[in-house]
């Protein structure tokens, strides 16, 4: 049976989500639970409580791929793969990436994790960079911030393509996010090497007719 925590979490994401943090009260969280608002107190004492755990609880997928990096083999495919996993993640909490900078604000713990974790997926990215070009994929980088620049633009669009997507009310679905993750994977194009465009062809052969 479903904890009363994680009916709690369930239906306030389900309503940040559809209406954005800001417009969503503890007492509207209450009612659509079925239950009074000191009821939901008890178990989450503020809505920047809930905030909290939402946020933990989706990071908790990202950080466990970050740390499993240097476990894994990269194809382009598998690359692409685990972009579309990230962003269909990011979807399912929409309401943060949606309105990333003020609710940065609201929560210290939040944001020190948030910094942390962008760091860690710039790192994340670089690893991947190398790991590409150990293999024959990329072309060695021509200075040194060459692929630091990079990790950075592919880590930038990975946390505001969302917000793009509801700023032009663009509808997602597994098309949209498929060709969100092409988007990003495109920034290694001009880095291929013959092999990298060889298998970069195969797999979006769609591009090059």
């Amino acid at each position: 049976m479903e904890s009363t925590k994680k009916r709690i979490l369930n239906v306030s994401r389900q309503l940040f989500n559809e209406q954005g943090y800001s417009n969503v009260t503890i007492r509207m969280i209450a009612l659509e639970l079925k239950m009074s608002s000191g009821n939901l107190n008890y178990h989450y004492k503020k809505r920047e409580d809930i905030l909290e755990a939402l946020y933990f609880e989706m990071v908790a997928e990202f950080d466990e791929r970050i740390n499993t990096l240097g476990q894994k083999d990269f194809t382009l495919e598998i690359v692409k793969n685990d972009i579309q996993t990230s962003m269909q993640r990011m979807v399912d909490y929409c309401f943060f990436w949606t309105d990333l900078y003020n609710l940065l604000r609201l929560n210290k713990k939040v944001k020190t994790h948030f910094d942390r974790a962008y760091q860690n997926r710039i790192n994340g990215s670089l690893f991947l960079l190398n790991f590409l070009t150990e293999k024959g994929l990329l072309r060695n980088f021509e200075w040194p911030l060459e692929s630091q620049f990079l990790a950075e633009r592919m880590v930038s669009f990975g946390n505001t393509w969302l917000y793009n997507t509801f700023l032009y009310t663009k509808k997602i679905n597994a098309t949209y996010i498929d060709k969100q993750a092409n988007n990003l994977l495109s920034m290694l194009y001009p880095y291929l090497t013959e092999l990298g465009k060889k298998e970069y062809k195969k797999l979006l052969p769609d591009y090059f007719r």
